[in-house]
């Protein structure tokens, strides 16, 4: 299974003609997209499955989101995402268990795990899980594996100074800043249309496991 040149074709198109009346005209290219689209998060399901059971469990519906956008509190009144994504999870989209999330563009693709702007309490969790067991953090974000595919940790949206708790000269309070903990590995449309683009996406989501197992005990 791979990502199809009409798909790629009709997110583009979608970009350019991000309105209402173009998508029913064009709802049959649409559904050609999403199903080709299903099809390479079903095969996804199934790799990474291999090494997270509780990933078997999902159905490509349990994973994808709608391809409608929220424009209740959005300056950006267009109705539509130019992108197809869908997260992997125990309990599927609606879960807030650490999991892993694949989106694609018509240009573009990327991969991301871990957790993204947790709740208070999560968020206090975690540092707390990463200040007790610092070695065991900085093992897996210091990996082969894990610097391979993303080098470090997303830093967006970090503190400028030390959270509440914490002084100021804790020996990892760069990472204690962070609020997200999020890896996220980019591919190119070249890459996309290799051949073993879905191979080497289960691979990336290998490198993410042992975050997401680290985070989920955090929360857990």
């Amino acid at each position: 299974m791979a990502i199809e040149k009409h798909t790629l074709k009709f997110l583009a198109d979608l970009k350019a003609n991000n309105n209402r009346d173009w998508f029913l005209q064009n709802k049959a290219s649409y559904d050609k997209a999403k199903a080709n689209f299903a099809d390479c998060v079903t095969e996804l399901i199934a790799g990474i499955a291999k090494f997270d059971r509780a990933i078997g469990a999902l159905t490509a519906k349990d994973c994808m989101f709608r391809i409608n956008r929220d424009v209740r509190f959005s300056a950006n009144k267009s109705p539509y995402k130019n992108n197809f994504g869908a997260i992997f999870s125990a309990g599927g989209k609606k879960s807030n268990v650490a999991g892993y999330y694949f989106h694609i563009e018509d240009n573009k693709a990327f991969l991301a795990g871990g957790k993204w702007m947790p709740e208070a309490a999560e968020l206090a969790a975690i540092r707390q899980e990463i200040d007790y067991n610092t070695k065991e953090f900085k093992k897996i974000i210091s990996s082969k594996e894990f610097v391979a595919n993303f080098k470090e940790l997303s830093q967006d949206d970090k503190l400028k100074t030390a959270p509440k708790g914490y002084p100021k000269d804790h020996p990892e309070v760069e990472i204690l800043k962070l609020k997200s903990f999020v890896a996220a590995k980019n591919f190119s449309l070249k890459e996309m249309n290799d051949k073993d683009f879905l191979k080497n996406c289960v691979s990336t989501c290998k490198a993410i496991l042992p975050l997401n197992t680290f985070l989920n005990k955090a929360v857990g």
